[in-house]
């Protein structure tokens, strides 16, 4: 009788962990949208030493000159950590809830919501956030290894950038505007911003890494 009892009770123990890791992922990919959202209105001020231009012209510098504080949104950073913590499936679940909010529920976009941000030109970069995670989960999929972190977040960076400069394009030609109002767009959204963004989203995928081994029970 006995014998008989203890392969049923493993059977519902297997389907009472399958539940709990269920309601565990649930609750991992809200967290992850709302820290998503909270990142959209953060700003982070990067102080670091710097080459000023005017270096080799002969004038005069202070040690300001030296110094260079670039005001970055650590949105896409916040991306790259979802793909990385969640993986491929749950990353694009969050990623999607957040998109969906935004133009149907609640503005949690930078510039508001609704469905009328489609037209927006930053609203390519945010549709990116789509194949950027799907990418990075991927590679990331092989394991946390050095090599397949610098790969994921070089692949899930440019996936955004590239993306995001052909979707505002897209939406510039259909508002005909001018070269030089697309070109220092590119440069204030995707210019040095890209280096940041890549220096950020590596600490983001190894503080992922570790939280994975810390919250693996709710994985």
């Amino acid at each position: 009788m006995t014998t008989a009892v203890k392969p049923r009770v493993r059977v519902v123990k297997r389907q009472i962990e399958g539940i709990r890791l269920s309601m565990g992922s649930i609750l991992l990919m809200l967290c992850c949208t709302f820290l998503l959202i909270i990142s959209t209105f953060v700003q982070v001020n990067i102080t670091h030493f710097t080459i000023p231009s005017g270096l080799f012209s002969g004038g005069n510098l202070g040690i300001s000159d030296f110094i260079h504080t670039y005001k970055l949104i650590p949105q896409l950073p916040i991306v790259m950590f979802i793909g990385a913590f969640l993986g491929r499936k749950y990353g694009i679940t969050s990623i999607l809830l957040y998109i969906l909010l935004g133009l149907f529920v609640i503005p949690v976009f930078a510039l508001g919501g609704g469905p009328k941000y489609i037209f927006e030109y930053s609203f390519g970069y945010i549709f990116a956030y789509i194949p950027a995670v799907f990418f990075a989960g991927s590679i990331l999929k092989g394991g946390f290894t050095n090599k397949n972190i610098i790969q994921a977040v070089l692949v899930g960076v440019l996936t955004i950038h590239l993306i995001g400069i052909l979707y505002m394009l897209f939406i510039a030609s259909l508002r005909h505007e001018g070269w030089e109002f697309v070109s220092s767009w590119i440069v204030a959204q995707s210019g040095i911003k890209i280096i940041y963004d890549l220096i950020l989203s590596l600490m983001a995928v190894f503080v992922a890494k570790y939280a994975k081994i810390v919250l693996w029970f709710y994985m």
